[in-house]
């Protein structure tokens, strides 16, 4: 908050010479018909109104101004919507208007000039994208060949766990643990590798290597979680105030070469098995088949881009889903005698037991519903003027959706909305109104492997361990924090005791 003030008042002490040059140099653009807006202040326009958490500032503006609401950050217009029924009329009947993506300096140094997936704007290039993330990457088919790589994986991390709690109750920071499931997960299905372990072996990176590109992935994360005013005042870039351009280049450099790295070493090993099962073995054979689509940087983007959105995403929403259980026994308990019921005393719960486990995928939907990941979403940018709600909204507006807001609406989810509840997804057709993983043709091509993962682990840390807060009747603090998966304010801890059930557990 302290660059925030720093920056509006440089910005002040150039108003009147840059409010000069306007009117000397540049005709006013003039709009009519927009959404109601806060008062604005010359050059910074509605900046002084954005506090953190943003989600909650802009919430709170919504509550004033109405559920379509227009923002002046410098001379860009940005359009918040926190109605359920207008994002609906957004992407289907304004889809391919709003399929474009903001330019920004993270996009142009982390995600390759914003060429990759989630980066690029639609058109062309960005259809290959998607064929590629949806046929080749994502298929039900391509997540199916990795079931046992997942498994073993969770496995691997829940008998660290229960080796660490089988004396008795035993005080844990959960979030280490999630995250060397997502991770390793991840990675294995990619590159065939584990990035969080020791011992020797080829599924085991080098542990330099491995903790250099942990480093990586949280400095991206970090850096795309983060305000960056210096996108909306491009004078700003002059300076490079906290040198964050400087920052951006070094991170990109690193992530580039051990990207490049992973595809160099499977290009050399292209004779072998094992290279030939990863995601990268198999972007490696379409790429000879077709170049001209497969390209490295395609790869590599489409690599980093599954990182981004399958890691860090995952793990955040698990912690909140155990501290959620944790503030409701009767939820937990709930859980348990669905799988005690459908899976039975005597084995491991499995992927192929969740079509029988709906009460443990609503637990995962209410989850998503009260602590999404990303709270506003991606934004989108509109390549044309269109109209709605009886406003118009002209070409090059960024579009915000207010997820974290329509998620917490009674009339979209009754007087209960604020309470955690799976048993509002038992009735049909609840989980469609999620905004979780987006709408439209730029949602989110990996939620079918999310929820695989998400089910999965959750099954497995009920199943195999008894769980209590640090102090009796204790509630969690269900505070969240910044950043790029809106993760909890304070890291969950809680007392685990590991159940006989996970002795069965052979790896």
């Amino acid at each position: 908050m302290a660059t925030l003030q720093f920056l509006y008042y440089c910005l002040l002490s150039l108003a009147f010479f840059l409010f000069i040059l306007r009117k000397l140099f540049f005709k006013n653009t003039t709009f009519s018909n927009l959404p109601p807006s806060p008062p604005t202040i010359p050059i910074i326009g509605n900046l002084h109104h954005l506090k953190s958490p943003l989600h909650r500032s802009i919430y709170a503006l919504s509550q004033t101004y109405g559920h379509i609401f227009s923002l002046w950050i410098g001379s860009q217009l940005v359009v918040v919507v926190s109605s359920q029924t207008l994002v609906q009329q957004c992407f289907t009947k304004y889809d391919i208007v709003l399929a474009n993506r903001a330019r920004n300096l993270v996009g142009k140094y982390l995600f390759y000039d914003c060429t990759s997936l989630g980066a690029s704007s639609y058109g062309d290039h960005w259809r290959n994208l998607r064929r590629i993330a949806t046929t080749d990457v994502l298929s039900t088919h391509r997540i199916n060949s990795f079931v046992e790589t997942r498994k073993d994986e969770t496995l691997r991390v829940i008998k660290d766990l229960v080796e660490e709690t089988w004396t008795g109750f035993t005080r844990v920071k959960l979030r280490p643990w999630l995250s060397k499931i997502s991770f390793n997960s991840m990675m294995r299905m990619i590159s065939g590798k584990r990035y969080y372990g020791d011992g020797d072996g080829d599924d085991v990176a080098d542990t330099e290597e491995a903790r250099k590109f942990r480093e990586t992935i949280a400095e991206i994360l970090s850096l795309i979680g983060a305000s960056k005013v210096v996108d909306f005042f491009p004078l700003l870039r002059w300076f490079d105030f906290d040198g964050l351009e400087k920052k951006l280049k070094r991170v990109n450099k690193n992530a580039d070469e051990f990207l490049q790295g992973l595809i160099d070493e499977h290009r050399s090993n292209n004779g072998e098995e094992h290279s030939k099962k990863t995601m990268i073995g198999n972007l490696l054979t379409q790429q000879k088949l077709q170049p001209q689509y497969y390209s490295d940087c395609v790869i590599k983007g489409l690599i980093q881009d599954m990182l981004l959105g399958g890691t860090d995403t995952t793990a955040v929403t698990m912690e909140w889903a155990m501290a959620a259980l944790l503030n409701h026994p009767e939820i937990f308990k709930k859980a348990k005698n669905e799988l005690d019921t459908m899976v039975g005393k005597d084995r491991l719960v499995d992927e192929s037991d969740i079509p029988n486990l709906p009460y443990i995928q609503n637990i995962i939907y209410e989850t998503l519903r009260l602590y999404t990941p990303g709270p506003l979403l991606l934004p989108h940018v509109s390549s044309d003027e269109f109209n709605i709600e009886g406003f118009t909204i002209p070409r090059g507006t960024i579009v915000l959706t207010n997820a974290w807001t329509i998620h917490r609406d009674p009339k979209v989810w009754g007087d209960d909305a604020e309470c955690f509840k799976p048993e509002r997804f038992e009735k049909d057709g609840e989980a469609n109104k999620l905004l979780a993983f987006g709408l439209g043709r730029r949602a989110c091509p990996g939620l079918g492997l999310a929820y695989r993962t998400m089910v999965l682990t959750l099954g497995l840390l009920i199943q195999c361990f008894e769980w209590k807060t640090l102090r009796d009747n204790e509630e969690i603090d269900m505070r969240e924090n910044e950043g790029a998966a809106t993760p909890k304010l304070i890291p969950l801890e809680a007392l685990c005791k590991a159940q006989p059930i996970s002795t069965i557990i052979k790896i």
